[in-house]
């Protein structure tokens, strides 16, 4: 395992993060979801991301069983705050300090742990000041409950505003959580740039496009049973905006790209975010414990800009890159 900066901190994190998002308390049964974890820990994953909204509490529970008796120090342990939680009243959702301050308390109680290392705003709260989130954000970093801030699927201008305020309440938010995949590459216009000038590191989710890129799904065939495309609960609507012939069948001819470098599609797909400086870590989900194994294959591999030039012939113009599907895809109003 290789190991990473995490913005301009001290923090080091393995640079392949175990996330649990669509699949503890909700898509694998207990014991499994224990396996996948003790499989990243195997494998020298020593950071874990989840969230309260996930699986509606139930993962950060599932977490905090797998890694009970692992020694904390060795351990960094992120999770979020914004999503409804609970029976999602008036009050179970988004930044207000009612909301942050009684949530870190119960993700602590779930995860097993006094602090966390990373607490993240999930999204972008419009309903609720900035100053009063990140006043927030900081009491609860002077009480010891967190180490640092970050955020997930803030626009740039966002990120600047919510780093200045930081700034003035002397704390440190440092890393930013967006989607981010040869797919998808919103972030590469406007949020790298900026968080590279503020020193804000990317922690990035579905690197492998929730599946798509590990080649499973071939153009003109249903998804294969059992997998999130046919997962009718959640998974299908994520992943739907990759389910057409054309990206499937581009996405097929990567393949020999992968052979050459000696790797799985999927394995490709985690390095290839990994070449960009400014992330520090993919997140990298699994429903069986094989899955983590062939992940982690990734870490530390160097592909040459002629196979990047190459992926990006093979993609061509499926490719999203527009740095407004960020503000397009945020919730216009807070979610309940």
């Amino acid at each position: 395992m290789e190991f990473r900066y995490l913005g301009n901190s001290g923090l080091k994190i393995s640079e392949i993060t175990y996330g649990n998002w669509l699949t503890h308390g909700s898509q694998v049964e207990n014991d499994v979801a224990t396996q996948c974890v003790r499989a990243a820990l195997d494998a020298g994953i020593s950071t874990f991301d989840t969230a309260d909204a996930y699986a509606n509490t139930k993962a950060e529970v599932v977490l905090g069983e797998a890694l009970k008796g692992e020694r904390r120090e060795s351990l960094e342990i992120f999770t979020k705050v914004y999503w409804p939680t609970g029976p999602a009243g008036k009050n179970d959702t988004g930044l207000s300090r009612k909301h942050i301050m009684e949530s870190v308390n119960g993700s602590l109680k779930r995860l097993q742990t006094d602090y966390v290392d990373l607490y993240q705003a999930h999204r972008y709260d419009t309903e609720t000041p900035l100053e009063e989130t990140m006043t927030a954000f900081a009491d609860i970093v002077r009480q010891g409950k967190a180490l640092y801030i970050g955020v997930s699927e803030w626009t740039a201008d966002q990120i600047r505003e919510g780093h200045k305020l930081a700034q003035e309440l002397n704390i440190q938010l440092i890393s930013s959580q967006p989607q981010y995949s040869m797919l998808w590459r919103v972030i590469e216009g406007e949020v790298v740039p900026t968080c590279q000038e503020l020193g804000l590191s990317q922690i990035v989710w579905s690197p492998i496009a929730q599946g798509v890129l590990t080649g499973k799904y071939k153009p003109g065939q249903q998804p294969p049973e059992g997998s999130r495309a046919a997962d009718e609960k959640g998974g299908a609507d994520m992943i739907k905006r990759f389910m057409n012939d054309d990206v499937l069948t581009r996405v097929q001819n990567l393949k020999p790209i992968a052979d050459e470098a000696g790797l799985s599609m999927a394995q490709l797909a985690v390095a290839w975010v990994l070449q960009n400086p400014n992330v520090a870590a993919a997140l990298v989900g699994a429903s069986r414990p094989e899955q983590v194994h062939e992940n982690v294959k990734a870490a530390g591999v160097k592909l040459e800009p002629e196979v990047l030039g190459r992926i990006d012939e093979v993609l061509g113009d499926i490719v999203e890159r527009g740095p407004g599907k960020t503000q397009e895809t945020a919730p216009k109003t807070r979610v309940a």
